[in-house]
């Protein structure tokens, strides 16, 4: 099972890597468009700037799952406070999960089901029911990347847990002849 948890959140980070990167470079290319056609031609396209828009959201949000996994995500007072003892450690990791667990768990419950129960009230069938202005597709389409990277993220945490940790270093040993 720690291998399964491994692999899969190894392969879930490198998807992710490969579709925030295509975001990244779509945005790029419909803000190029909307500058050359703004500027070159007076008559930009209105679809341009929603696409840039939602496909940063992609990025944003699947950067934080990369962050996440590589534990690049904000640590506070880290260089400030000596090397800690191992229990210290342990009771930190634990309070850093329940913090993820407390705002991520949350997240994905009311993605799917409504604050009075039921799915047909969760946060994506209410934007399964809205449509983008400017191209007439489901906002449904930009909003499922919310319960994706929490769920990613959890997968994250999981195989955090599953980690083996490191034996300590032993002490070498120095001979005084």
């Amino acid at each position: 099972m720690r291998k399964f948890v491994l692999g899969l959140s190894n392969a879930l980070d490198t998807l992710a890597r490969s579709v925030a990167v295509a975001a990244v470079a779509g945005m790029f290319v419909t803000v190029m468009i909307q500058v050359i056609a703004r500027y070159g031609f007076a008559s930009p396209p209105v679809w341009t700037e929603d696409v840039a828009r939602y496909m940063m959201v992609w990025t944003g949000l699947l950067g934080a799952t990369l962050s996440f996994k590589t534990r690049s995500d904000a640590v506070l007072m880290t260089s400030v406070f000596p090397a800690r003892p191992h229990w210290l450690g342990l009771l930190a990791e634990a309070i850093h999960s329940a913090a993820v667990l407390t705002f991520v768990l949350p997240v994905v419950y009311f993605c799917f089901v409504g604050l009075r129960g039921g799915f047909a009230r969760g946060y994506l069938a209410r934007q399964a029911a809205l449509t983008m202005d400017t191209l007439g597709i489901a906002m449904v389409w930009v909003a499922s990347v919310v319960p994706i990277a929490m769920i990613i993220i959890l997968i994250h945490l999981a195989a955090r847990w599953a980690e083996v940790p490191a034996p300590a270093q032993a002490e070498p040993q120095t001979s005084l002849d």
